[in-house]
């Protein structure tokens, strides 16, 4: 297939805007343009009888967060969502339209972590933050906050691109100390330092994320000492489909884009829960690129899986249709 219509005139718009790679500009520039193109794509965020900003203490300090919560007079699930970014950019205002739209689908709770980014703060400290705020929930004492009605029982992980390999390497850690939890969602996330799948190869250039770009984003996460060779990129709380033993895991839905260079091992990441015993589900949108998911006002398919995340979750939370 041939990217959709509408995802081949962005991609046209930008290749001709001739902007520079994101490995080829300062920082502070890519972070600056994140927070001034979040709506490039997007319909306006809805709105929601309660949002708000808070911290939480994390191991180095404040951990920014904002909570959604779409009916604050009910007991609802709570769903912690990791935002993507290559680790290195983008945040709560970047997310704050996604993490809207899954908490009116889902009827939950969203939780939305500002972890601590690379390369200022490398692996596995933005890893350390998303522990942290899950740790906070599941020990089920909010004392004053004013989150609304709160179902500690079941929590969720979801998180996109970097965002799912931190989810996808809190679940597993939280699992092995005895946290259950719901479920966790994955939307493209990155799972191999290696970059060696085939969709790596084919999906390389010409679709926003790059290969170029990828190995960078881990440079950047994982420190200088690892720019060197891919090789010690395969500590298991990184590298999710290095990992040996997935049996702590919650049921999982990952959700994969046909001209996403990540495609490939997000789907051998689930692969392998399956093999281990893990119910784990594929959802792949053919047409689509990494990051679709902001796109909705461009494809329909944005909504689509923000739906499918929803009906995932509430089956998994047993929240009534």
């Amino acid at each position: 297939m041939a990217p959709h219509r509408k995802i081949q005139e962005l991609l046209d718009a930008s290749a001709g805007a001739n902007v520079p790679a994101v490995e080829d500009q300062p920082l502070e520039t890519v972070r600056a343009s994140a927070l001034l193109l979040k709506e490039i794509g997007a319909k306006p965020a809805p709105a929601l009888p309660l949002v708000m900003d808070d911290t939480l203490v994390g191991p180095a300090g404040a951990i920014p967060i904002r909570v959604y919560n779409p009916n604050p007079e009910t007991e609802l699930p709570v769903v912690v969502y990791i935002h993507g970014g290559g680790w290195v950019f983008m945040g709560i205002e970047t997310h704050d339209a996604i993490c809207r739209r899954v908490a009116l689908a889902t009827r939950a709770i969203v939780v939305s972590v500002e972890y601590r980014l690379a390369p200022e703060n490398v692996f596995p400290a933005g890893l350390e933050d998303c522990l942290a705020v899950v740790r906070f929930i599941d020990q089920a004492d909010l004392g004053d906050r004013k989150w609304g009605k709160v179902d500690f029982g079941r929590i969720a992980l979801a998180g996109d691109s970097a965002g799912g390999n931190l989810a996808a390497a809190a679940a597993r850690l939280l699992g092995q100390e005895g946290v259950r939890l719901a479920a966790q969602v994955l939307v493209y996330p990155v799972c191999d330092g290696e970059c060696a799948t085939e969709s790596f190869a084919q999906n390389g250039e010409g679709y926003f994320l790059t290969a170029k770009t990828m190995r960078w984003f881990w440079e950047q996460y994982l420190g200088p000492s690892s720019s060197a060779d891919f090789k010690p990129r395969f500590d298991e709380r990184a590298s999710v489909t290095h990992a040996t033993d997935f049996s702590s895991l919650p049921p999982t839905l990952v959700i994969t884009a046909e001209f996403d260079p990540l495609r490939d091992e997000g789907e051998i990441y689930a692969a392998k829960l399956n093999a281990a015993g893990v119910p784990a589900t594929v959802i792949r949108y053919d047409g689509m690129i990494h990051g679709f998911i902001g796109m909705d006002a461009l494809v329909e398919e944005a909504q689509t899986a923000v739906e499918e995340i929803a009906r995932f979750l509430k089956i998994q939370f047993e929240i009534s249709a």
